[in-house]
Protein backbone atom coordinates (compact mmCIF):
# COMPACT_ATOMS: atom_id res chain seq x y z
CA UNK A 1 0.00 0.00 0.00
CA UNK A 2 1.47 2.94 -0.74
CA UNK A 3 1.75 5.73 1.93
CA UNK A 4 1.08 8.83 -0.63
CA UNK A 5 -2.39 7.06 -2.17
CA UNK A 6 -3.65 7.22 2.04
CA UNK A 7 -2.70 10.76 2.37
CA UNK A 8 -4.28 11.59 -0.76
CA UNK A 9 -7.52 10.02 -0.04
CA UNK A 10 -7.92 11.34 3.15
CA UNK A 11 -7.98 14.94 1.62
CA UNK A 12 -10.70 13.56 -0.96
CA UNK A 13 -12.46 12.29 2.00
CA UNK A 14 -12.30 15.89 3.82
CA UNK A 15 -13.23 17.53 0.01
CA UNK A 16 -16.38 15.52 -0.63
CA UNK A 17 -19.72 14.84 2.09
CA UNK A 18 -18.73 11.12 0.69
CA UNK A 19 -16.66 9.17 -1.94
CA UNK A 20 -17.25 6.00 -3.20
CA UNK A 21 -14.38 3.07 -4.07
CA UNK A 22 -14.79 4.08 -8.07
CA UNK A 23 -14.98 7.75 -7.38
CA UNK A 24 -11.30 6.82 -5.46
CA UNK A 25 -10.11 4.56 -8.27
CA UNK A 26 -10.74 7.17 -11.09
CA UNK A 27 -9.04 9.98 -9.03
CA UNK A 28 -6.34 8.20 -8.18
CA UNK A 29 -6.13 5.80 -10.97
CA UNK A 30 -6.16 2.72 -9.42
CA UNK A 31 -8.02 -0.14 -9.32
CA UNK A 32 -11.46 -0.39 -7.66
CA UNK A 33 -10.45 -3.38 -5.64
CA UNK A 34 -6.60 -1.51 -4.55
CA UNK A 35 -9.45 1.72 -3.45
CA UNK A 36 -11.77 -0.52 -1.11
CA UNK A 37 -8.37 -2.01 0.34
CA UNK A 38 -7.16 1.28 0.66
CA UNK A 39 -10.15 2.61 2.42
CA UNK A 40 -10.34 -0.72 4.55
CA UNK A 41 -6.83 -0.31 6.52
CA UNK A 42 -7.54 3.20 6.83
CA UNK A 43 -10.56 2.27 8.62
CA UNK A 44 -8.88 -0.88 10.63
CA UNK A 45 -5.78 1.51 11.53
CA UNK A 46 -8.14 4.23 13.48
CA UNK A 47 -8.70 6.90 11.48
CA UNK A 48 -12.10 8.58 11.45
CA UNK A 49 -13.58 7.11 7.66
CA UNK A 50 -16.88 4.57 7.99
CA UNK A 51 -18.76 2.84 4.60
CA UNK A 52 -22.17 2.95 4.32
CA UNK A 53 -23.71 -0.19 2.11
CA UNK A 54 -26.87 0.27 -0.45
CA UNK A 55 -27.65 2.42 -2.83
CA UNK A 56 -26.39 5.96 -2.62
CA UNK A 57 -23.39 4.26 -0.16
CA UNK A 58 -19.59 5.43 0.51
CA UNK A 59 -17.02 6.09 2.33
CA UNK A 60 -17.71 9.59 5.02
CA UNK A 61 -14.98 10.77 7.65
CA UNK A 62 -16.67 11.04 10.62
CA UNK A 63 -18.53 14.61 10.95
CA UNK A 64 -18.76 14.75 7.55
CA UNK A 65 -17.21 17.21 4.83
CA UNK A 66 -17.11 19.58 7.49
CA UNK A 67 -14.23 17.11 9.30
CA UNK A 68 -10.76 18.74 9.28
CA UNK A 69 -7.72 16.92 9.50
CA UNK A 70 -6.38 18.85 12.10
CA UNK A 71 -9.31 17.98 14.15
CA UNK A 72 -8.16 14.15 14.60
CA UNK A 73 -8.36 13.43 18.40
CA UNK A 74 -4.64 11.50 19.78
CA UNK A 75 -5.32 8.34 18.88
CA UNK A 76 -6.28 8.76 15.32
CA UNK A 77 -3.23 11.15 14.80
CA UNK A 78 -0.65 8.41 16.26
CA UNK A 79 -2.77 5.64 13.85
CA UNK A 80 -2.54 8.23 10.68
CA UNK A 81 1.78 8.51 11.45
CA UNK A 82 2.14 5.16 11.57
CA UNK A 83 0.47 4.35 8.68
CA UNK A 84 2.38 7.15 6.72
CA UNK A 85 4.84 8.88 8.53
CA UNK A 86 8.14 9.49 7.55
CA UNK A 87 9.75 6.00 8.80
CA UNK A 88 7.40 4.73 6.20
CA UNK A 89 8.23 4.37 2.22
CA UNK A 90 6.11 7.66 2.11
CA UNK A 91 7.54 9.92 -0.90
CA UNK A 92 9.23 13.10 0.13
CA UNK A 93 6.26 15.37 -1.06
CA UNK A 94 4.06 13.03 1.19
CA UNK A 95 6.52 13.22 3.67
CA UNK A 96 6.43 17.40 2.91
CA UNK A 97 2.79 17.31 3.48
CA UNK A 98 3.14 15.32 6.68
CA UNK A 99 5.12 18.07 8.13
CA UNK A 100 2.69 20.22 7.83
CA UNK A 101 0.24 18.50 9.28
CA UNK A 102 2.32 18.36 12.11
CA UNK A 103 1.87 22.38 12.26
CA UNK A 104 -1.86 22.38 11.84
CA UNK A 105 -1.87 19.80 14.87
CA UNK A 106 -3.11 20.99 18.36
CA UNK A 107 0.44 21.75 19.93
CA UNK A 108 -0.51 18.14 23.12
CA UNK A 109 -0.58 16.06 19.76
CA UNK A 110 2.73 17.30 18.03
CA UNK A 111 5.45 15.15 19.90
CA UNK A 112 3.45 12.41 20.02
CA UNK A 113 2.75 12.30 15.77
CA UNK A 114 6.14 12.74 15.64
CA UNK A 115 7.53 9.87 17.84
CA UNK A 116 4.04 7.96 15.97
CA UNK A 117 5.93 8.58 12.97
CA UNK A 118 8.89 7.05 13.85
CA UNK A 119 7.56 4.16 16.09
CA UNK A 120 6.34 1.98 13.15
CA UNK A 121 8.15 0.04 9.85
CA UNK A 122 6.22 -1.93 7.01
CA UNK A 123 8.42 -4.36 5.97
CA UNK A 124 6.20 -6.02 3.14
CA UNK A 125 8.54 -9.10 2.31
CA UNK A 126 7.60 -12.38 4.73
CA UNK A 127 9.89 -15.15 5.94
CA UNK A 128 9.23 -18.52 4.28
CA UNK A 129 5.98 -19.35 2.30
CA UNK A 130 3.19 -17.98 4.38
CA UNK A 131 0.05 -16.69 3.03
CA UNK A 132 -1.68 -15.90 6.34
CA UNK A 133 -3.17 -12.49 6.18
CA UNK A 134 -2.00 -9.84 9.12
CA UNK A 135 -4.16 -10.27 12.02
CA UNK A 136 -3.00 -7.45 14.91
CA UNK A 137 -2.42 -9.45 17.91
CA UNK A 138 -3.70 -8.99 21.35
CA UNK A 139 -1.48 -6.28 23.02
CA UNK A 140 -0.70 -4.64 19.79
CA UNK A 141 -2.17 -1.17 20.95
CA UNK A 142 -0.80 -1.32 24.41
CA UNK A 143 2.53 -1.40 22.95
CA UNK A 144 2.40 0.74 20.29
CA UNK A 145 1.18 3.33 23.20
CA UNK A 146 4.45 2.14 25.41
CA UNK A 147 6.50 3.32 21.83
CA UNK A 148 5.07 6.83 21.23
CA UNK A 149 4.73 7.92 25.10
CA UNK A 150 8.47 6.20 25.74
CA UNK A 151 7.47 4.25 29.17
CA UNK A 152 9.19 0.76 30.05
CA UNK A 153 6.66 -2.48 29.76
CA UNK A 154 6.52 -5.49 32.43
CA UNK A 155 6.43 -8.12 29.71
CA UNK A 156 5.26 -11.34 29.77
CA UNK A 157 6.33 -13.29 26.93
CA UNK A 158 6.08 -16.84 25.48
CA UNK A 159 9.24 -18.49 23.26
CA UNK A 160 9.40 -20.73 20.69
CA UNK A 161 9.62 -23.60 22.80
CA UNK A 162 6.51 -22.28 24.89
CA UNK A 163 8.61 -21.16 28.21
CA UNK A 164 7.09 -17.88 29.49
CA UNK A 165 9.16 -15.21 30.93
CA UNK A 166 8.72 -11.98 32.55
CA UNK A 167 10.99 -8.94 32.03
CA UNK A 168 11.44 -5.09 31.89
CA UNK A 169 11.72 -4.03 28.14
CA UNK A 170 12.45 -0.26 26.74
CA UNK A 171 10.26 -0.09 23.25
CA UNK A 172 11.70 1.40 20.74
CA UNK A 173 9.69 0.97 17.77
CA UNK A 174 6.93 -1.75 16.17
CA UNK A 175 7.30 -3.53 12.56
CA UNK A 176 5.19 -4.96 10.82
CA UNK A 177 6.56 -7.52 8.79
CA UNK A 178 4.77 -9.94 6.69
CA UNK A 179 1.76 -11.52 8.85
CA UNK A 180 3.88 -10.93 12.05
CA UNK A 181 4.15 -7.91 14.10
CA UNK A 182 7.22 -7.47 16.07
CA UNK A 183 8.26 -5.48 19.19
CA UNK A 184 11.98 -3.85 18.85
CA UNK A 185 13.05 -2.89 22.72
CA UNK A 186 16.24 -2.89 24.90
CA UNK A 187 16.60 -5.12 27.81
CA UNK A 188 18.99 -5.75 30.38
CA UNK A 189 20.96 -7.89 27.65
CA UNK A 190 21.24 -5.79 24.99
CA UNK A 191 18.19 -4.91 21.98
CA UNK A 192 16.19 -7.81 21.24
CA UNK A 193 13.21 -8.73 19.28
CA UNK A 194 9.62 -9.83 20.08
CA UNK A 195 6.78 -11.50 18.38
CA UNK A 196 3.87 -10.00 19.26
CA UNK A 197 1.92 -12.46 18.91
CA UNK A 198 3.91 -14.34 21.91
CA UNK A 199 3.44 -11.76 24.54
CA UNK A 200 1.16 -12.90 27.42
CA UNK A 201 0.67 -9.72 29.04
CA UNK A 202 1.83 -5.94 29.34
CA UNK A 203 2.17 -3.70 32.18
CA UNK A 204 3.15 -0.20 31.52
CA UNK A 205 5.62 1.16 34.37
CA UNK A 206 5.28 4.81 33.82
CA UNK A 207 9.28 4.60 33.81
CA UNK A 208 10.70 6.46 30.83
CA UNK A 209 12.31 4.34 28.04
CA UNK A 210 16.22 4.71 27.81
CA UNK A 211 16.94 5.32 24.21
CA UNK A 212 20.13 5.90 22.25
CA UNK A 213 20.42 8.78 20.78
CA UNK A 214 21.45 7.28 17.52
CA UNK A 215 18.75 4.78 17.33
CA UNK A 216 16.69 4.59 14.00
CA UNK A 217 14.00 2.14 13.84
CA UNK A 218 14.23 1.52 10.35
CA UNK A 219 17.96 0.92 10.15
CA UNK A 220 17.78 -1.79 13.04
CA UNK A 221 15.03 -3.03 11.36
CA UNK A 222 17.26 -4.05 8.32
CA UNK A 223 20.39 -4.77 10.53
CA UNK A 224 17.58 -7.59 12.36
CA UNK A 225 16.43 -8.90 9.14
CA UNK A 226 19.56 -9.77 7.62
CA UNK A 227 20.73 -11.16 10.66
CA UNK A 228 18.01 -13.39 10.28
CA UNK A 229 17.64 -14.26 6.83
CA UNK A 230 21.42 -15.38 7.62
CA UNK A 231 20.43 -17.99 10.20
CA UNK A 232 17.46 -19.26 7.50
CA UNK A 233 19.91 -19.41 4.96
CA UNK A 234 23.40 -20.44 6.25
CA UNK A 235 25.19 -22.24 3.03
CA UNK A 236 27.12 -19.71 0.88
CA UNK A 237 27.30 -20.74 -2.59
CA UNK A 238 29.71 -19.04 -5.47
CA UNK A 239 28.78 -19.00 -9.23
CA UNK A 240 29.72 -16.92 -12.29
CA UNK A 241 26.93 -15.92 -13.63
CA UNK A 242 26.43 -14.05 -17.65
CA UNK A 243 26.22 -10.00 -16.94
CA UNK A 244 22.60 -10.65 -19.05
CA UNK A 245 21.20 -13.04 -15.65
CA UNK A 246 22.17 -11.06 -13.09
CA UNK A 247 18.37 -9.06 -13.31
CA UNK A 248 16.76 -12.72 -13.78
CA UNK A 249 19.12 -13.76 -10.20
CA UNK A 250 17.49 -10.43 -8.59
CA UNK A 251 14.21 -11.33 -9.04
CA UNK A 252 14.50 -14.71 -7.85
CA UNK A 253 16.71 -14.36 -4.91
CA UNK A 254 16.08 -10.77 -4.19
CA UNK A 255 18.43 -10.28 -0.79
CA UNK A 256 19.83 -14.04 -0.80
CA UNK A 257 22.06 -12.90 -4.18
CA UNK A 258 25.20 -10.75 -3.44
CA UNK A 259 26.91 -9.44 -6.54
CA UNK A 260 30.52 -9.30 -7.39
CA UNK A 261 32.57 -8.03 -9.75
CA UNK A 262 33.62 -9.00 -12.92
CA UNK A 263 36.03 -12.22 -13.64
CA UNK A 264 38.16 -12.27 -16.43
CA UNK A 265 35.96 -13.69 -19.34
CA UNK A 266 33.35 -11.40 -18.39
CA UNK A 267 30.96 -13.23 -15.98
CA UNK A 268 30.09 -11.77 -12.91
CA UNK A 269 30.94 -13.15 -9.68
CA UNK A 270 27.95 -13.96 -6.89
CA UNK A 271 27.61 -15.21 -3.82
CA UNK A 272 23.75 -16.83 -3.25
CA UNK A 273 22.81 -18.11 0.33
CA UNK A 274 20.51 -21.27 0.94
CA UNK A 275 19.28 -23.64 3.31
CA UNK A 276 21.07 -26.96 2.11
CA UNK A 277 23.16 -28.37 -1.05
CA UNK A 278 20.37 -30.09 -2.31
CA UNK A 279 17.63 -27.54 -2.01
CA UNK A 280 19.92 -24.44 -3.51
CA UNK A 281 21.11 -27.27 -6.11
CA UNK A 282 16.78 -27.62 -7.31
CA UNK A 283 16.29 -23.67 -7.00
CA UNK A 284 19.04 -23.08 -9.30
CA UNK A 285 18.44 -26.05 -11.78
CA UNK A 286 16.78 -23.77 -13.95
CA UNK A 287 19.20 -21.05 -14.09
CA UNK A 288 22.08 -23.04 -15.55
CA UNK A 289 21.71 -21.22 -18.85
CA UNK A 290 23.35 -18.19 -17.05
CA UNK A 291 25.10 -19.48 -14.04
CA UNK A 292 27.98 -21.68 -13.66
CA UNK A 293 28.40 -22.95 -9.80
CA UNK A 294 31.83 -22.78 -8.46
CA UNK A 295 31.67 -23.51 -4.91
CA UNK A 296 31.42 -26.01 -2.93
CA UNK A 297 31.02 -29.03 -4.88
CA UNK A 298 28.24 -30.28 -3.39
CA UNK A 299 26.22 -28.03 -5.32
CA UNK A 300 27.47 -28.92 -8.49
CA UNK A 301 27.07 -33.10 -7.75
CA UNK A 302 23.76 -32.15 -7.08
CA UNK A 303 22.85 -30.27 -9.92
CA UNK A 304 25.00 -32.85 -12.74
CA UNK A 305 22.28 -35.49 -11.19
CA UNK A 306 19.57 -33.58 -11.46
CA UNK A 307 20.46 -32.96 -14.72
CA UNK A 308 21.01 -36.76 -15.06
CA UNK A 309 17.64 -37.26 -14.01
CA UNK A 310 15.95 -35.02 -15.88
CA UNK A 311 17.81 -36.46 -19.21
CA UNK A 312 16.67 -40.28 -18.53
CA UNK A 313 13.21 -39.03 -17.81
CA UNK A 314 12.68 -36.90 -20.39
CA UNK A 315 15.77 -37.13 -23.05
Amino acid sequence: MRTDRLVAILLLLQRREQVTAAEVSRELEISERTARRDLDALAMAGVPVYSTQGRGGGWRLIGGARTDLSGLTESEVRALFMVAGPASAATPTVKAALRKLVHALPEPFRGQAEAAASSFVMDPRRWGASRVEPRPPRFLDELQNAVIRGVQVRLGYVDGKGVETERIVHPLGIVAKGPSWYLVAGTEAGRRTFRIDRVSSTDLTGEPVQRPDDFDLAESWREIADEVDRRRTPLEMRALCRPDGISLLRMVLGPRLEVGGSSADGRIEVVIRGYNEYALAGELAGLVEWLEVTDPPGVRDHLAAIGNALVERYG
